[in-house]
């Protein structure tokens, strides 16, 4: 196939993410400070791919400087990971901080900086502390806010003359999606109203902190900027007719609009208040938190975009005897032929950055925004490995240079996106598959006490930084 060199611009960050939880362990971890995640693998321990769970993970916390010396030698200028509430504080209520743990993060916050790493901190990436989801049920709860707010004035009080990017949330939709929507994770309730709840409760937060921001002066003291991580699933119709377009419509309503609007336009779709009443699955508001979502806007955006989300007209008649769920609206579609990855059963589609680039650009004011996530789970990578021990990951090469591609063409036709975070530096531990599907620029080999090496994608990416160009196959949009 032949190939074309594509430029990135000198500005353009190129980085990598991890989460606290997916990496951290608990070592050190003192029992009343579990997550909803600790909480989830606890309690529903089987379902997690080979027993791995959030116990050990990488075991970050004892093994950051050996990890962010990787980082300098890959060259990688950002980094993106999260604060763990649940152990930040070891009192919720009144917000007080756990000095073992916060004194971690700063560690690991200077180990950053000294090493040329620029540190992107996000405040909640699904960490919830447990108890607060047992005794107030976790985001459905307003308190919940209130206590999230004082956890955050804690973290940016400590941290905020070194943080340059921050964050509220961790695609805010997944969990309780998941749990109250699907159920089809602990503890498997299905409640519509509880679902819609979240999503606004984490909205609303959103709005509360970026308010808080603004009044500590964190942008005017440290140049700072804040915002949030979304995970909006770029929805393409199964056709051009009506059906199959509305389908679209409400599915984007339902999973992107619902987060994306309030962050950046300051508001919610009228649209999604009428089917919300006509289901009675309205979210409990006042028009006083309506107008701090207003006045209180994010700076920026990081999009985690990692497959298409395809669907069409329902074809059969929705089961009125079952709770509502959007799919009263849409089904899923499944395109003939499509790529996939299939260890993850996700289509690779890698014009997806573009669409949604274009989309940003036209319909959010072309508000800067950058990848947060993108990347590609691979099981059983040791088969890959050479004479010299590395993983020979070129099917990772080819995903990144492929979705980078579409987006650099974006970019050059004056989308503003500000760059592109791999997911993931290392191998980490992901909800239920856990070690299943690797997608790290390091391999943590956990036979071997999780002994950490480069795989050829970390060479690749260190030349990417380097010398901000990259070969891609030469197809239609650059003919």
């Amino acid at each position: 196939m032949e190939k074309k060199t594509i430029q990135v611009p000198e500005d353009f960050i190129i980085g990598a993410a991890i989460s606290a939880w997916q990496s951290e362990g608990w070592s050190g971890k003192k029992e009343s400070q579990d997550s909803f995640l600790d909480l989830w693998y606890k309690n529903n321990k089987h379902v997690w791919h080979n027993g791995y769970g959030p116990a050990v993970a990488t075991d970050f916390i004892n093994r950051y400087k050996e990890d962010i010396g990787y980082m300098k030698e890959i060259g990688l200028t950002h980094f993106r990971t999260s604060i763990n509430w649940a152990r930040f504080l070891t009192d919720y209520e009144n917000a007080i901080v756990d000095e073992d743990y916060a004194s971690y993060v700063d560690d690991m916050i200077n180990e950053l900086i000294e090493n040329g790493v620029e540190p992107m901190i996000c405040l909640e990436h699904y960490e919830v502390p447990a108890v607060l989801f047992e005794e107030h049920g976790g985001w459905g709860s307003k308190h919940i806010v209130e206590l999230y707010l004082k956890y955050a004035e804690k973290v940016m009080e400590r941290y905020g003359d070194r943080v340059k990017h921050w964050f509220t949330f961790n695609e805010p939709v997944v969990v309780q999606t998941r749990v109250y929507l699907d159920a089809i994770r602990y503890p498997f309730e299905q409640n519509t109203k509880k679902w819609m709840q979240w999503n606004y409760n984490k909205g609303l937060a959103t709005a509360k902190v970026v308010k808080l921001f603004k009044e500590m002066e964190l942008n005017d003291k440290y140049n700072a900027k804040i915002g949030v991580i979304l995970n909006p699933e770029v929805t393409y119709p199964r056709s051009s007719a009506e059906h199959d377009q509305q389908a679209a419509q409400m599915y984007d309503l339902f999973f992107n609009r619902v987060f994306l609007d309030p962050a950046i336009k300051g508001e919610y779709p009228q649209e999604l208040f009428d089917v919300m009443n006509k289901h009675e699955i309205t979210f409990e508001y006042t028009h006083e938190e309506l107008q701090i979502i207003k006045e209180n806007t994010v700076d920026y955006v990081g999009l985690n975009l990692y497959f298409p989300h395809r669907v069409k007209a329902r074809t059969s008649l929705w089961n009125d005897e079952v709770p509502f769920h959007p799919e009263y609206y849409y089904e899923k579609f499944d395109l003939p032929g499509k790529k996939m990855n299939p260890y993850r059963g996700w289509e690779i589609y890698p014009e997806l950055m573009y669409d949604m680039g274009i989309r940003m650009k036209e319909e959010y004011g072309n508000i800067e925004w950058f990848i947060a996530e993108n990347g590609m789970g691979v099981e059983n990578e040791k088969r890959f490995k050479n004479e010299d021990g590395i993983i020979q990951d070129d099917y990772r090469i080819e995903f990144i240079s492929e979705h980078l591609k579409w987006l650099i063409k974006a970019v050059e036709e004056g989308v503003n996106c500000k760059g592109y975070m791999l997911w993931a530096f290392s191998d980490n531990v992901s909800p239920m598959n856990a070690f299943k599907n690797r997608y790290g620029l390091v391999e943590i080999d956990l036979e071997n006490d999780r002994n950490r090496s480069l795989k050829k994608s970390a060479s690749w990416y260190k030349q990417l930084i380097q010398s901000k160009q990259f070969e891609a196959s030469r197809d239609d949009i650059y003919k």
